[in-house]
């Protein structure tokens, strides 16, 4: 009887990095930009489907963080643009939903919430960035009882189709049956815009 040979760790990581180029490509083909964010313990891809100018915006995201918890979001929102003292903004109301792994906790969430995104007239390419997301328990389930993702960047437009960023992500999670903060994710995080 013939034995299947093992991967070993190296041929694993080369075969995981290329089914995840492969799922990733057709996105890439549809989406009009892609952020690029790290932190010490993570690594975070964003794809983003509509421009400033649309009124419906849809995302999709996944974080891996070091120790095998795995981190999935697809978000909805409308969005517009306004002006507060002169202060150009883009600003997305909507829903993230989100699921985490991080066996053997695993778990997830409806979080109602938004995003803003001003742009500094007197520096051009310059622009702040912030999203709140909220759920409560009613929208939560599997072992989470609420989450919330906070995020904040500053971000600068070095050419014309690409930024660099840097900022503060939390992401975290109230567990049934205990009163800690579980936290998914935080720190300072620093990465790349690219426009399609």
């Amino acid at each position: 009887m013939r034995r299947t040979p093992a991967i070993h760790p190296p041929r694993r990581a080369l075969h995981h990095t290329l089914l995840l180029f492969l799922m990733v490509a057709p996105l890439a083909a549809s989406a009009d930009d892609f952020t690029l964010s790290l932190t010490n313990d993570s690594a975070r891809g964003y794809f983003r489907f509509s421009q400033p100018s649309d009124q419906l915006a849809v995302g999709a995201g996944y974080t891996y963080h070091t120790g095998s918890r795995h981190i999935a979001n697809v978000d909805f929102h409308a969005q517009g643009r306004t002006a507060i003292n002169n202060l150009p903004m883009t600003v997305g109301l909507g829903l993230r939903n989100i699921y985490f792994r991080d066996s053997p906790i695993e778990g997830g969430a409806t979080a109602p919430g938004g995003y803003v995104r001003a742009n500094i007239p007197e520096a051009p390419g310059l622009s702040f960035n912030a999203e709140l997301y909220m759920s409560p328990s009613i929208l939560s389930f599997g072992d989470a009882d609420g989450m919330r993702h906070v995020e904040t960047s500053v971000s600068y437009r070095l050419i014309r189709n690409a930024e660099l960023l840097v900022g503060y992500r939390y992401v975290g999670a109230d567990l049934e049956n205990s009163r800690d903060d579980f936290r998914l994710e935080e720190g300072l995080i620093g990465g790349m815009r690219i426009l399609f």
